[in-house]
C-alpha cells in the first residue's frame, strides 16, 4: 500500500469547458472481449483519449484514474458449480507469499501476546472495512451485533479508540458504544479522556465538553477554521456531482469524501475532474484517495497517526516503554497510523487485506469476520491471569 502524500498533485489549468464536459462522448467505445485483458486504467484512459482529446488531460496526465483504480480493489468473485474460479485462483499464490511478510495476527496471536506480556495495550480500530464490510451504500455500513459485543468487550480490558474518515458522530451514530474514544476526520475531531493533572490549554484547539452521557471530555479539533470552507466545498459538489449518476458527496465535517463506488468506470474521470476544478480554488485543501473514494482535506500536519499520538498522550501512555499500542486499519489513510507506530518501535499495525498491498503494518487479517476473531482472542487473553498478574 502507497503512503498518502502529504500535499495534493500539482496539477495543470484544464481546458476551458462548460458543464456539459462531464457527459461522457458518444463514440467511447463499448468495453469488448480483448479489451478487457488490458488492465482497466490503461484501457480507460486510451478510450478517452481517441474519444475526447483535450477533455480530461489534466485528470489523465497526473495519474489520478491510476490512483483511483489501485485504491479500489475489484471484489473477489465467487464461483458457481464446476466454473473456475480464475481471480481467486491467480491472486490465492501472491497471498500466500505476502503472508511470510506480513503474517495472519490470528495464526501469530502466541507471538502478539508474548509482546503483550506485562504490557499495557491500547487498541485503536478503523470503521469502515474493519469492523463493517465495505458496502455499495456508505451510509448503511453497519457493523453486526456480534461485532459490536466484541469491540465492547475487549474494551473493558484495554482503552479502545475508533479512529476514521467519518465524522466523529457518525462513527458514533455507528458504533453506539459509550466507553470508547472517538477520532473522525481522519483524527481532526478527537473525543478523548480528560487527566486530572492537564490543564485546559494544554494544545491548541483543545477544549473541555461533555459527552452525551454528561461525561467530560477533551474535544480537540485542530482544523477547526477550515469548517466553513468544507461546508462551501460541500455545497458545491453537491450540485456539480448531480449530473454523475451513481455519485455520492458526504460531509465528513474536516473533510469532503466523494464516493464512487457506484459510479460507471467510463465516469471515473468526470468525479475526478470535478474534485480537480474543486481543489484548484481552495490551495488550503489537499486530495487524499480511499478505497473508491476522494476525499478532500484540509492542508494541516495531521492524519491518522497524529491521532494515535494524540490519544496516547490523553491517556498517559506516550512516555511509556510498558506500553503496547495496536492498531487494526484497512486503507491507505491508515499507513500513517501504522508508519508512527513502526517508528517509535513500541507497536505494531495490522492491515485488513485479501489482497496483497504494500504496507507498514506488520501483521494482515483477511476481513472484518477476521478482526472480530482477533477481538475475542484479545479480550480473552487481557482478562488472563497470566496478562493482568
Amino acid at each position: 500500500m502507497d503512503i498518502i502524500p502529504k500535499h495534493a498533485p500539482v496539477l495543470p489549468d484544464p481546458v476551458p469547458v462548460n458543464k456539459s464536459r462531464f457527459a461522457m462522448p458518444s463514440n467511447l467505445p463499448p468495453r469488448s472481449p480483448t479489451a478487457a485483458t488490458f488492465p482497466t486504467p490503461l484501457y480507460l484512459a486510451i478510450s478517452l483519449k481517441r474519444a475526447a482529446p483535450g477533455l480530461f488531460d489534466d485528470v489523465l496526465s497526473n495519474g489520478w484514474l491510476d490512483s483511483m483504480a489501485s485504491s479500489s480493489p475489484p471484489r473477489r468473485k465467487q464461483c458457481k458449480d464446476t466454473c473456475i474460479d480464475f481471480l481467486q485462483e491467480d491472486t490465492d499464490a501472491p497471498y500466500r507469499s505476502w503472508l511470510m511478510k506480513y503474517p495472519s495476527a490470528l495464526s501469530s496471536f502466541e507471538q502478539i501476546a508474548e509482546k503483550a506480556s506485562s504490557k499495557r495495550v491500547a487498541l485503536f480500530l478503523d470503521y469502515d472495512g474493519t469492523l463493517s464490510p465495505i458496502v455499495d451504500e456508505p451510509d448503511r455500513a453497519f457493523m453486526s451485533k456480534a461485532m459490536r459485543a466484541s469491540v465492547q468487550n475487549v474494551s473493558k480490558y484495554v482503552p479502545t479508540a475508533i479512529i476514521s474518515g467519518r465524522s466523529r458522530d457518525k462513527v458514533y451514530e455507528f458504533v453506539g458504544l459509550t466507553d470508547l474514544y472517538y477520532a473522525g476526520s481522519h483524527g481532526m475531531d478527537i473525543m478523548g479522556p480528560v487527566r486530572l493533572s492537564e490543564p485546559v490549554d494544554s494544545h491548541p484547539n483543545c477544549f473541555r465538553s461533555t459527552d452525551k452521557q454528561g461525561k467530560e471530555v477533551n474535544l480537540f479539533q485542530p482544523a477547526s477554521e477550515f469548517i466553513p470552507m468544507i461546508e462551501e466545498v460541500f455545497r458545491s459538489l453537491v450540485e456539480s456531482a448531480s449530473e454523475i449518476p451513481g455519485s455520492k458527496v458526504e460531509n465528513n465535517k474536516f473533510c469532503v469524501s466523494v464516493h464512487y463506488r457506484n459510479v460507471d468506470e467510463t465516469n471515473w474521470a468526470a468525479i475526478a475532474q470535478l474534485v480537480h476544478d474543486t481543489l484548484k480554488q481552495y490551495p488550503r485543501l489537499r486530495l487524499t484517495y480511499g478505497r473508491k473514494v476522494l476525499e478532500i482535506r484540509p492542508v494541516i500536519d495531521w492524519n491518522k497517526g497524529k491521532a494515535v499520538e494524540f490519544l496516547l498522550e490523553s491517556l498517559g501512555l506516550d512516555n511509556s516503554d510498558d506500553v503496547l499500542p495496536i492498531y487494526i486499519g484497512d486503507d491507505r489513510t491508515d499507513e500513517d497510523a501504522f508508519e508512527v507506530l513502526r517508528s517509535s518501535g513500541r507497536g505494531f499495525g495490522i492491515l485488513v487485506s485479501s489482497l496483497p498491498k504494500e504496507t507498514k503494518a506488520s501483521y494482515s487479517l483477511r476481513d472484518p469476520s477476521e478482526v472480530m476473531e482477533f477481538l475475542k482472542s484479545l479480550a480473552s487473553w487481557t482478562k488472563s491471569p497470566v496478562w493482568q498478574g
